[in-house]
This record gives structure tokens, sequence and C-alpha cells, in this order.
């Protein structure tokens, strides 16, 4: 039977109004209202405009306002701003299936050191964990391949600092799994400990790089350059290198220094680049 054919009846309807309207009557009720006009114009006269008003107002506030998700709720509770816990928990790098895809990266990675046992240096997982911070970074901050790119660029947060606090998101999650993943090669001692410098001196680089790369190119170009410079230092006949030694890793810290230096020197060109969303007009930048 159609909406046309029958009405819900006066008395029923004022129960309905009143609340005390009850399955299975009240679910048939509410069927018929959503595909009657008729019975809702009487429905609203039963109720009065003021409650239908109030209705309404609740309806687009609950509608407006998104339920915060786990993360961003612990942020909030942790004392960081609700927009800055917003755009922290809608990081690309920070997704379940992100996340997923690093702990399988690493896990097979592991499994790749235990099996060259005689190996004194894990070189597989030395090798891919200083690359998933750049792989975070890149899909962080790009207008192609992140989805809240137009939230981010409205955001009341200059764009250096809103870069610098998804990477440092992005930098604790990753370091926290490749941290375990070290810890399942135990065989190898304090070397498995050889991806810091390199994750810390190439997610530098890449970023002082953004600017003029933009926010994919850089890290993929930091990328292939530590993969070549890994597999030029890489001894065959041991599959040691140099770069997982006490110079290496000291060489590494420095060159992680002097990456700092040049991304704060270029930290306002965050502002301007076209790379990165931005406009070349200087007083369009942000002032918080």
């Amino acid at each position: 039977m159609s909406a046309d054919d029958w009405h819900v009846a006066d008395d029923d309807l004022r129960a309905y109004a009143d609340g005390a309207a009850r399955p299975p009557w009240l679910w048939s009720a509410e069927a018929h209202l959503g595909t009657c006009p008729h019975c809702r114009r009487r429905l609203a006269r039963c109720l009065g405009p003021a409650v239908v008003h109030a209705g309404w107002a609740r309806l687009d506030a609950e509608l407006d306002a998104p339920r915060p998700g786990p993360a961003e709720a612990l942020l909030v509770r942790l004392g960081v701003a609700a927009h800055t816990a917003r755009l922290l928990a809608c990081t690309p790098g920070l997704r379940r299936s992100w996340l997923a895809a690093v702990g399988f990266t690493l896990a097979v990675t592991t499994g790749a050191a235990h099996l060259g046992r005689s190996m004194t240096v894990p070189i597989p997982l030395l090798a891919i964990a200083p690359l998933l911070p750049l792989i975070g970074v890149a899909i962080s901050f790009g207008p192609r391949v992140d989805p809240s790119h137009e939230l981010a660029v409205v955001a009341p947060l200059h764009t250096f600092r809103l870069l610098m606090l998804r990477c440092a998101s992005v930098l604790a999650a990753t370091t926290a799994l490749t941290g375990v993943a070290s810890v399942a090669v135990p065989e190898s001692g304090a070397v498995a400990l050889g991806w810091l410098a390199p994750s810390l001196a190439l997610t530098l680089l890449s970023l002082a790089l953004m600017p003029r790369l933009g926010p994919v190119t850089a890290p993929v170009a930091v990328g292939s350059g530590w993969l070549a410079l890994l597999g030029a230092t890489v001894q065959r006949a041991t599959g040691e290198s140099v770069l997982f030694t006490a110079p290496g890793q000291a060489g590494l810290a420095a060159g992680a220094a002097v990456a700092a230096l040049a991304l704060w020197k270029a930290r306002s060109a965050f502002d301007t680049t076209h790379h990165l969303g931005r406009v070349a007009d200087p007083s369009t930048r942000r002032t918080m």
C-alpha cells in the first residue's frame, strides 16, 4: 500500500508527537512519515513550530559535528588543541592501512635478516627502515595523495608547523614499529639500531628539499639517493657497509644536523611555494 492510500490517524499522530508510540506501530508510523509530506505537515502542527525548529537545530548540530575518533580524542586529552588533533588524526601516514603496510614490510625485512644469519649486519632491515618515514611524509602532505590536503591548506597553522607536526607523528609511529623489528634480531646487537641515524638524516633532508622539489618528489629523490649510497658502500664479501660503523653513523648524524639547519633556514618558503599548495603572495601567509 502506498503513502497516498492511507494516512496516520489523528489520535495515533498525537501519540507519536507525545512520544507515547511503541513498536511495532512506531516503526510503521516512522516509515510512513518518511514518505508522506501530508502527514509530516500534520505532525508539525501537532508539535508546534518551536518544537519543530528545535528538532531541526539538533539534527543540524549532530550532522555538522563529526564524532572524534580514538586517536583524536586521545590527543585532545593529552592537551593538544582540537584543530591540531584533528589534523594529526587525519594524517594519511597514521591510518591503519598505512601502519599495517609498515608492519608487514618490517616483518618481511626482519624475516630476510633472520634468513641471512651469517650476516653480522641485518642489511635488509637497515636499508628499508630509513625509507619508511620518507614514504609516510610523502603521503602525509602531498596534494595528490592526501584527501585532507584542502583542510590542511586552510587550517590556522603555518605550513611549516603543520608539516613538522605530521612528520613528528609519522616518525614516532615508524620508529616504534621499527624498534620492535630491531628487537627481533638480537643476534645483531646494537648494529640493529643503525637505522636511527639514517632515518633522521633522510627525513630532514627530504623536508629541506620539499619547497623546491615538492612533497612527493623530494622523498623519492632522497630515498633513491640512499639506496644508491648503500649499494655503493656494501661489501659483497661480507655484506657489511661503512654506513653502519661508528664513523659512518657519526657522518650520518652530522648530515642530519646540516639538514636540520637547512630546513630551519628554509622554513618561510613552505608558506609560499606552489609545490605545497601555497600562493606566492606573502600577504596570504598564515599568522598563527
